[in-house]
């Protein structure tokens, strides 16, 4: 690893004023009431002062030896990019024809117009979020494959969040142009679960004609902290996105997914997966977009409740007008693994158009006991036919991917977090 970045970044003029806009922006954008607004139903903000977490400052180098990576990629040459609090780490330069990884910050100076043709492009929701994102990111993670590139190795985004009761406000900006393949993991840590803070991430995938991208991201946070994401693709003609998310930590909050499916023949796949324990509640909101003709996209999600944990879904497929021959499916199935655990699943449809299928599936239930009387006859002690059971609802996400890396890393992360929410 490189020493922590210390050089002045030149902050262009451009950048400047997009950030005094989201000032200005941030006193007239209320916090969503609860109930109140549509998407805010089940997650409460009761007690949260979204500004009395102050932008995080400076950090302490060396957090990663601290905390336990989400994902432990085995794959040699994999290109990694760190953030701990407000310091980042540069990695060395990539050869001229290679792929671009650096900080955001470090982008929009050396690379203008590419990040300002594209930031704040695929996510424009105006929210009190997304507005302190604009205002307080520093650092962040810019990945850039020009036209025609295959990467062969993966990239690895890390941001830790240390300071307690802090904001860490992380911006990714992944840019692939046509033609473009690449692998991105990104995964957000803290080093401990008793720690106060937010954390407040925007995440924009630009994936261009016959483009290839698979992103995996995940957020292993302490659960005392809030978590809040905006995270958004937009995916042209031809081109393919895979997108991985795995919320396991963090103690409340709420996480925007969002697919748009901007050219015909565009496809994207969806995997979802949490897995929670004590009070904790996840809350996703996910989006599948049709804009264009002859698109397809695929979503499941899949999660595990313990103790008084709630976990909420709610899904919504679109299609435009004029997005024919769309074929898009999605589900959500969650287990129950105490009687108090909690799961709302809400799929929903907006069709505009009429030569579509679009398909919907949803379900909430306890462990199975005929499942684990079955395996109590062959002389399975009970811990182990619960634990049998629930590795094999989550194993149905998993044979969604191929055989190689990224079935072991989701795998191994998968069970490290049952581990933790059973208490092995």
């Amino acid at each position: 690893m490189s020493a922590p970045d210390t050089f002045t970044v030149s902050e262009p003029a451009w950048l400047t004023a997009r950030r005094e806009r989201a000032v200005e922006r941030m006193g007239h954008l209320p916090m969503p009431q609860f109930r109140g607004v549509e998407g805010w139903e089940f997650t409460e903000l009761k007690g949260f002062d979204i500004d009395a977490y102050a932008p995080v400052r400076g950090g302490v180098d060396g957090a990663f030896d601290r905390v336990a990576p989400l994902f432990s990629h085995d794959v040699e040459g994999t290109m990694h990019l760190e953030q701990t609090d407000a310091i980042w780490h540069t990695p060395a330069p990539a050869e001229s024809e290679g792929p671009v990884v650096i900080p955001l910050s470090v982008a929009a100076e050396r690379y203008p117009d590419i990040v300002q043709a594209h930031l704040g492009t695929v996510v424009t929701a105006q929210t009190p979020w997304t507005a302190r994102n604009d205002a307080h990111w520093s650092g962040g993670a810019f990945v850039y494959v020009p036209k025609g590139l295959a990467v062969e190795v993966p990239i690895m985004l890390t941001a830790i969040h240390e300071q307690p009761g802090t904001a860490l406000h992380w911006r990714t900006l992944v840019v692939l142009e046509e033609g473009a393949e690449a692998e991105v993991w990104q995964q957000a840590l803290s080093p401990d679960d008793e720690c106060d803070g937010t954390f407040n991430s925007v995440v924009e995938l630009v994936v261009g004609a016959n483009a290839k991208l698979r992103f995996v991201e995940g957020q292993d946070l302490g659960e005392k902290r809030w978590v809040f994401g905006q995270q958004r693709s937009v995916v042209g003609r031809d081109g393919a996105l895979d997108w991985i998310s795995l919320g396991f930590g963090s103690g409340r909050g709420k996480v925007f997914l969002e697919t748009n499916l901007a050219g015909a023949g565009a496809h994207t796949a969806v995997t979802g997966a949490y897995a929670t324990r004590g009070r904790q509640h996840i809350d996703f909101d996910t989006l599948q977009e049709h804009a264009a003709p002859n698109t397809t996209s695929d979503l499941a999600f899949r999660g595990i409740l313990a103790d008084r944990s709630t976990a909420v879904w709610r899904g919504m497929i679109k299609v435009d007008p004029g997005a024919q021959q769309t074929d898009a499916f999605q589900e959500s199935r969650n287990l129950l693994i105490s009687k108090r655990a909690h799961a709302d699943a809400i799929p929903g449809l907006e069709i505009l158009a009429n030569d579509v299928r679009c398909t919907h599936a949803a379900a909430i239930a306890q462990i199975d006991r005929d499942q684990i009387f079955y395996l109590r006859s062959h002389g399975l002690p009970e811990s182990l036919a619960r634990r049998l059971v629930i590795e094999g609802f989550l194993h149905a996400l998993v044979e969604r991917f191929e055989e190689g890396t990224v079935q072991r890393v989701v795998t191994r992360a998968l069970e490290a977090r049952l581990e933790r929410v059973l208490g092995l």
